[in-house]
C-alpha cells in the first residue's frame, strides 16, 4: 500500500511538472481560453492535490489558492491578486504553526528584510499613485509569507528557497508593469521562477513532515 502511495505521489509531480512545462512553451500559441487558462492552474493544482493526497491539508489549501490565483489572473488581475494574497496569509499561519523556537542572528534579520524590504520594492516599481497601496499591501504579505517560511523548521534550502523564488517571480511581474515593461527577462522568467517555487515548497513541506512522522 505505501509503495502504491509513492508511486501515485511521483506521478503527480511528474505530471505537474509536465503541465507547468506544456504552459510555459504553449502560452503564445493562441490556444483557445478554456484550454490555455486550465492549463495554467494544472501544475500548481496537481502539487495540491500531492499536498492532500500526502494529509498535508493546510499545504494543499495553499497550493490550490496559488492554482486559482494562476487562473484568475488571467481573467481578471484583481481577482488574481486577492487568490494569491488569501493563500500568502493562509501560508503564513501555516508556517507560523512550524516556526523554529531560536533563530541566529542573520536568520532574524534576513526575515525582517524579507518582510520590509518587499513591499518597499513593490511600492517603487509603480509610478501610479492608485496602484501603490495595492502593491504595498500586496508585498507586505508576500514578504511576509517569505519570512515566515524562512525561519520555520522546514528546511531554507528547499521552503525557504522556494518562497523566496515566489517572492521573486511577482516582483517581476510588478516589474514588468513599470521599468521593466517591454523587456524580455520577465516574460522569461516569471513562469519558471513562480513553478520551481511552489514545486520546492511543496515536496519541502510534505517530505519533512513525512520524515518527522516515520520518526515518532
Amino acid at each position: 500500500m505505501a509503495k502504491n502511495g509513492f508511486a501515485e505521489g511521483r506521478l503527480l509531480l511528474a505530471a505537474s511538472g509536465v503541465a507547468a512545462l506544456a504552459y510555459y512553451f504553449l502560452r503564445h500559441a493562441h490556444l483557445a481560453y478554456y484550454i490555455e487558462i486550465p492549463l495554467k492552474g494544472a501544475g500548481v493544482a496537481l502539487l495540491a492535490l500531492y499536498a492532500l493526497r500526502r494529509k498535508s491539508r493546510q499545504l494543499a489549501l495553499v497550493m490550490a489558492l496559488g492554482a486559482l490565483g494562476d487562473m484568475a489572473i488571467e481573467l481578471n488581475l484583481q481577482w488574481g491578486a486577492a487568490a494569491f494574497l488569501l493563500g500568502h496569509l493562509v501560508a503564513i499561519a501555516f508556517y507560523l504553526g512550524h516556526r523554529r523556537p531560536s533563530l541566529s542572528f542573520s536568520q532574524r534579520a534576513a526575515a525582517i528584510a524579507l518582510a520590509i524590504v518587499t513591499p518597499l520594492i513593490a511600492i517603487s516599481l509603480s509610478d501610479d499613485p492608485a496602484q501603490k497601496f495595492g502593491l504595498g499591501l500586496y508585498g507586505l504579505a508576500l514578504g511576509s509569507m517569505a519570512a515566515s517560511a524562512w525561519t520555520s523548521t522546514f528546511p531554507r534550502y528547499r521552503v525557504g528557497l522556494g518562497a523566496v523564488l515566489f517572492l521573486g517571480s511577482d516582483l517581476l511581474i510588478f516589474a514588468r508593469m513599470g521599468p521593466m515593461a517591454g523587456t524580455m527577462l520577465p516574460a522569461l522568467l516569471i513562469w519558471p521562477l513562480y513553478y520551481a517555487g511552489q514545486f520546492l515548497i511543496c515536496t519541502g513541506v510534505v517530505n519533512t513532515l513525512r520524515s518527522r512522522l516515520v520518526q515518532s
